[in-house]
């Protein structure tokens, strides 16, 4: 899944196999993308965007129909995959907590996924860095907001910056490009989060003005939300 930078459940062909289904008579003879494959994607990513902007019902039900069409497959790795997307995006949102379906699967996951699930908890390994995807590889080595803001895709740049918070190494310039980046998206849910983080900071300094600030900010953000359940 291309927006996304977790480990994969679809190979880079699955996009060029599709088009050429669709729109190239040329490319016939290669094999058709198999349904799971295609269902399991489009419920994969319509729970996560319904998770960020905070709509649990939608993100349930979708999330039980991408599992039931990986579970088509029986293979547990794959749907271990499946499970770290989740976790990640909640690690992204600040929820921090076990990824408890993926462990459940971790003895057949393969050791990029066992990898990332460990760097999503916080506690990766110097051998297991090499592992992982190339963006969250080069912060989880720097810690620094540079690093951080050169990731493209938004919701990767939002899981890198909750493991920084997670391994308490989220600077004051690390929560607010998190902020930044959920708020240019329209991501609820961890826009909240961020600046709820930030005001709390902000108030445990004493900066009254600045925490003021950024609750006005909540309150601008909550107008309108769907229940956050």
């Amino acid at each position: 899944m291309k927006r996304y930078a977790f480990p994969r459940l679809w190979a880079p062909e699955r996009l060029a196999a599709m088009g050429c289904a669709l729109l190239l008579a040329a490319c016939s003879s290669k094999p058709p993308v198999p349904d799971w494959q295609m269902n399991a994607q489009a419920a994969a990513t319509k729970a996560t965007e319904a998770y960020l902007s905070g709509k649990a019902r939608v993100e349930q039900l979708e999330w039980e129909r991408a599992r039931a069409e990986v579970a088509r497959t029986g293979r547990a790795d794959l749907l271990a995959r499946l499970e770290l997307m989740r976790c990640a995006a909640k690690v992204a949102s600040l929820e921090v907590g076990p990824c408890e379906r993926f462990e459940a699967l971790r003895p057949d996951a393969a050791a990029p996924e066992r990898a990332y699930a460990d760097y999503l908890a916080g506690r990766v390994s110097p051998q297991q860095l090499p592992l992982l995807p190339e963006a969250q590889r080069k912060v989880a080595a720097s810690g620094d907001v540079a690093t951080l803001a050169a990731i493209e895709d938004p919701l990767s740049r939002l899981v890198a910056a909750g493991v920084l918070f997670q391994a308490g190494r989220a600077s004051p310039a690390v929560m607010a490009a998190a902020t930044d980046t959920a708020s240019a998206q329209g991501w609820r849910r961890p826009l909240l989060a961020w600046l709820l983080l930030q005001a709390q900071r902000a108030e445990a300094a004493g900066d009254a003005e600045a925490a003021a600030a950024l609750r006005r900010r909540v309150g601008i953000a909550e107008q309108g939300a769907a229940p956050v359940k």
